[in-house]
């Protein structure tokens, strides 16, 4: 556990910011005695923590297989879309 004192804590947050993000508590003391114990949150803590990403090439392949459209197609959706947002 690191530990800082009240100055510390006033005057150089920053510093003890990075500690908790890392992960460490962190004793806060005054005049050498614990006043307090700060400990990163669980939402910090999770911050480190990979989150898997959607497979949005699979959900492609569900929705529309292995098709492709042909230039003459994506014209006339394109005109679809456009008449949409037109009127």
């Amino acid at each position: 556990m690191k530990t800082a004192t009240v100055r510390d804590l006033r005057n150089n947050f920053a510093k003890l910011e990075t500690w908790l993000a890392a992960g460490e508590k962190v004793e806060i003391r005054r005049r050498g005695k614990p006043v307090a114990t700060l400990s990163p949150s669980q939402a910090e803590a999770r911050l480190g923590e990979s989150v898997p990403l959607p497979d949005y090439e699979a959900r492609r392949r569900a929705i529309w297989g292995d098709r492709v459209f042909s230039t003459e197609e994506v014209r006339r959706m394109r005109e679809m879309e456009l008449e949409g947002e037109e009127g």
